[in-house]
């Protein structure tokens, strides 16, 4: 944890916190913070600090903050990524969140187990959980939109070809297209497709809305280390 986190509940008045549990046990004992120190602290999409711990009892503390501080800018990319299994999910989203990744589209896929759309992770509490690690580990505030898109085709033909239309578009295929470029235009648009890639139709339906297939090389990749991969390229 890089970052205290905070939400409006943590509040008790203007520039006064009380933390418990997680935030309490990881201050205390993680970092072996007492009174009078100092730790980094955010508000969820608003400022950064510094954060003077005042008092500590047996379950809680008290922190006195002064939110001063921008968050990082945000990575221009939307990211399309087909919906991975649960375990490799939640990985990714607190991945891509400390990227900078403010935008995320799970969509479905023929290569898409129709399993993993029924899983408990998708729960909109539970995925805020994920993304608020990944915002502590990348020190930043403003949380990730998510959005759910079961239905290939209507997502690819109604939402995506009005998402993409001012951005750079790129689709990561094994083994197909050019050479994905070491420091491609942003804002961009970047689709990742499921362990085996996109089938033709689906790659042939987004070629339809200017997105050019790309590759990494001839290695054989997992999604996770592609995200991480190709996210990269972004960075400067």
């Amino acid at each position: 944890m890089n970052l205290v986190l905070l939400d409006d509940e943590d509040f008790v008045d203007d520039d006064r916190v009380r933390l418990r549990g997680r935030h309490f046990d990881h201050i205390t004992t993680q970092l072996r913070k007492g009174c009078g120190e100092t730790i980094r602290i955010g508000r969820i999409n608003g400022l950064l600090g510094q954060g003077v711990i005042r008092t500590v009892s047996a379950e809680s503390l008290t922190v006195e903050v002064n939110l001063d501080e921008e968050p990082p800018v945000p990575l221009a990319v939307t990211l399309i990524l087909a919906l991975p299994r649960p375990k490799m999910l939640r990985r990714l989203l607190r991945g891509i969140t400390s990227m900078g990744v403010k935008s995320l589209y799970l969509i479905n896929s023929y290569r898409v187990d129709k399993s993993y759309w029924s899983s408990p992770l998708l729960h909109p509490d539970n995925i805020r959980e994920q993304l608020c690690l990944g915002l502590e580990q990348g020190r930043d505030t403003l949380l990730p939109q998510v959005y759910l898109r079961q239905r290939f085709r209507p997502f690819i033909e109604d939402d995506l070809s009005g998402i993409s239309r001012s951005t750079t578009n790129l689709v990561a295929h094994p083994g197909g297209g050019r050479a994905f470029p070491c420091q491609p235009q942003v804002p961009a648009c970047l689709a990742i497709g499921p362990e085996g890639g996109f089938i033709p139709y689906e790659i042939d339906k987004l070629r339809e809305i200017n997105f050019g297939v790309v590759h990494i090389g001839e290695r054989i990749l997992t999604v996770e280390t592609a995200v991480a991969a190709l996210l990269s390229r972004f960075i400067s």
